[in-house]
This record gives C-alpha cells, structure tokens and sequence, in this order.
C-alpha cells in the first residue's frame, strides 16, 4: 500500500462478515477533520495511518478488494491505539472504534509469536482468576525480594535475544507495587461509614487493577462508604474483556461478558462501579458486544446501563463530608477511554478541585494519548515510547509535582517516563486523592 488513498490492486477475496452494518463504514465522509488529533497519523504523517485511511481500508477489506491476511492491512489496523480521539472530532459521528475493533477480529493470527501470546496471556491468564492471581504473586515476589533491583542492575533486560526482547520491555514497564507479598483481598459486603445507605452498589475490581492496584481499590471502598453506599464486591467476577476486544478476540470476550453479566445481577446492586477507564468503556459496550445474541441481548443492554465510573458516581453524589488539605500542584491526564470513550472529563477535575489546597494546572493536549493504549505499550513499544516522550514534555511544563490520571494503563505509562528521566513526581489515581483527603480530615 502507499502512503495515499488511490484504489488499491483489484484481486478478488472472499467477502468478509464484518461485524457491523455498512452504514457504519459509509458514515465517514473523507473531510480529515480527525488527522490532527490522530496520535499514529501525527507521528508518522501516513494517510493509511489516520482514521480516514483506516476507514478506507476497511470499506475495501468489506468489499473483498483486500485479504485479511495482507501484511500491510494487518500492519495499518494494529497500529492503531484504539484512543478514539477522532470519534472526539468527528462531526459525522463515525463509531470508529466499533470499526477497528470488528476489523481486527477479521484478522487471524499468522506469526507464532502473536498466537502464543493470544492463546496463553488472552485465552489462558487473562480468563483465569486463579492464573492472574499467580502472575500477580510472582510480580510481588520479584519485585519485593530485591530480584528486580539485581536483574535491572545486571543489565541482563538491554542484551535479551530476538523473541526475548519483549520480555524486557514488559519488565520495565511494571509498576512500583505497594504493599506485600500478596495483593490485599477486598471484602465482599462493606457498609456506609455512617447512617444507612442511601445506595446499594457492587464494584468491579478488575483483572490487573486487583492484583496490581488493590491499595487504589481499597480506597474506591472506602470513599464510596464514606458516601453512603452499601458495596457489594462479587467474588466470581473476571477480567471484563477489554483488552480481548481491542486485540480482536471478540468470542473470548463475549464468554467472560456473559459470566460477568451472571455473577453481577446475582448482586441485586442499581450500580456498578468501576475505577478503571478503558474497563470501564468496554463494560458500557456490553449491549453492543452482545446485539446479535437473542438470548443475551437485553441482559447486556441492562448491564452497561448500570455501569458508572466512580468519578462519574462521586461527582453525581458528593463527595459528601469533610475533605482535609493536601498542598500540592498538580495536572491532570485525560485517560483515552474515559475523555473520548465515555465523553467524561469534568468529573474527575471537579473531585480534585474540591480538595482544599490542590491546584490543578491544566496540560497541554491532555486528552492525547500517553501511549499505553491496553498493551500497545508492549505490542508497539517504540510508537508507544514516542508517545510517552510527547506526553512528558507536556507534562514538564505545567511544573507540577503530581499526575493525576484515572485508568491503571495511563498511570504504568507515565510513571514509566518519570523513570525514565529521573524526575521526583508522583502519579495518582484521583481516588487514591480523595481518599487521602478523607483520612487527613478524619486525622488518620
């Protein structure tokens, strides 16, 4: 393919079902409106790498005039970060995400590499409670017992072999993990701090977010108890399916939304919180996920019309009680998911501006991807890294000595680049904030 939209070689195919209705596609009209807030288009200034493009290469796979399994398809469709920033620009109101995520499930894995990694992290980790637990542990254990400072000390991760390197990459980008050995394990029923409850809600704790940021889940208890709710926490939830979706493995995905559908209506919760944005994006698209299924159907519909973020929920609600005083400048990332995916974007600025002495200094493009994209960061590490490089300038220029940011993949991004240059700054979950503000009013 070049770098131009001109009608690709006519070679017939057989005609693809893609999993949404033609309108779709015809609904771009080619204005260009989204190419400057394309993330891949910006750094590489490739027409097949905008949405545009990608839009027209997906019409041609549709009309049989492209292969699913041409490498230059292949290479345009997972190259894209998924962020949705043009569904953000686009006055047509193209559903681009819906689009990339139904071509990539066209798209079968040819390289062994990429099919051990869709059998064994999506088909086999990621769908096991008992296997994320197990990959969770080891984590804590590398990292707790001083391995991790002796393998990075040694430099072994910079000389890793071909099939190996991304190993490395993936090492590098793991996060500080507090706490212990083991990921604390939330209680199944928690009640208001004080009254009777004025909400019944059960919490979605996430594959990764429970092994990996169980302290910031103990805190979205604790604030939604602060506020009055009575919390439910299932303990047969699973990984929600994001990252399935966005890889193309909609099957997969579609099996753990109709566990999750089950074990949440058992709850007899009105909400569902979640406090991870691309989760929480992927849990509202249930019903879509799910259309074409007569007997699931409307559970789905049902389900995502349940969903809330928590700073979605707090905001709608509170936050009630008093919130102690926390110094600090700080600025705040638009996660993806949650600014272009679920249009929320006042919320979580009104929390942290409700906290007495934060100053919030806006970034420049705070709604432009860091990079991390589910595992982008780890797929596409050097377009990912170009990323995080644009995002940090951005970041530097406020002054500010905090990030805030709402989504477990922007918070392993960005605390990646602090590394990376040396700088003394935290990364927070606004949550992990309020929370704060909580326990300094209450004197704990």
């Amino acid at each position: 393919m070049s770098a131009t939209t001109s009608n690709p070689p006519v070679k017939a195919h057989a005609n693809p079902r893609l999993e949404v209705p033609r309108d779709v596609i015809k609904r771009c009209v080619h204005c260009g409106l989204c190419l400057d807030f394309c993330p891949t288009y910006r750094l590489l200034g490739n027409e097949l790498d905008s949405p545009r493009g990608r839009i027209y290469q997906i019409r041609a796979f549709s009309e049989g005039r492209i292969a699913a399994d041409d490498p230059r398809f292949r290479l345009h469709m997972y190259r894209c970060l998924d962020c949705r920033a043009c569904e953000t620009a686009c006055p047509s109101g193209v559903d681009y995400g819906r689009l990339i995520e139904a071509a990539r499930a066209e798209i079968r894995a040819t390289e062994m590499g990429e099919k051990v990694t869709r059998q064994v992290v999506l088909g086999g980790i990621f769908t096991s409670n008992a296997a994320l637990d197990a990959a969770g542990t080891a984590t804590r254990v590398y990292q707790k017992s001083g391995l991790q400072k002796v393998v990075r000390g040694s430099g072994l991760l910079k000389i890793l072999p071909g099939p190996f390197k991304k190993l490395g990459e993936m090492e590098s980008m793991l996060p500080d993990l507090p706490g212990g050995f083991i990921a604390a394990r939330l209680p199944e029923h928690v009640i208001p701090t004080d009254g009777a409850p004025t909400h019944r809600v059960a919490f979605i704790s996430g594959c990764i977010a429970a092994r990996f940021f169980d302290t910031t889940n103990e805190a979205t208890l604790r604030v939604l108890a602060r506020n009055g709710c009575e919390i439910i926490v299932p303990r047969g939830q699973k990984c929600c399916g994001a990252l399935h979706v966005h890889a193309g493995e909609r099957d997969r995905a579609r099996q753990l939304a109709r566990h999750n559908i089950v074990e949440f209506e058992r709850t007899g919760a009105s909400v569902y919180i979640i406090n991870a944005a691309g989760c929480g994006s992927t849990l509202k698209e249930y019903g879509e996920l799910l259309d074409d299924d007569p007997i699931w159907r409307e559970r789905a519909h049902e389900f995502a019309g349940r969903i809330r973020d928590i700073n979605e929920f707090i905001a709608a609600i509170g936050p009630r009680g008093p919130l102690g005083r926390i110094d600090r400048v700080v600025t705040y990332q638009d996660a993806c998911h949650l600014a272009h995916g679920q249009k929320i974007r006042e919320q979580p600025r009104a929390l942290i501006k409700a906290i007495p002495g934060i100053k919030l200094v806006e970034m420049r493009e705070s709604d432009f991807c860091c990079g991390s994209a589910g595992i982008y960061n780890i797929t596409q590490p050097e377009m990912a890294n170009q990323l995080l490089e644009l995002k940090m300038d951005a970041i530097v220029e406020t002054g500010a000595d905090a990030v805030i940011a709402p989504n477990p993949g922007c918070i392993i991004q960005i605390a990646a680049g602090i590394r990376k240059r040396g700088l003394t700054m935290d990364v927070i979950h606004p949550i992990d904030l309020l929370d704060q503000a909580y326990r300094i009013a209450e004197g704990s």
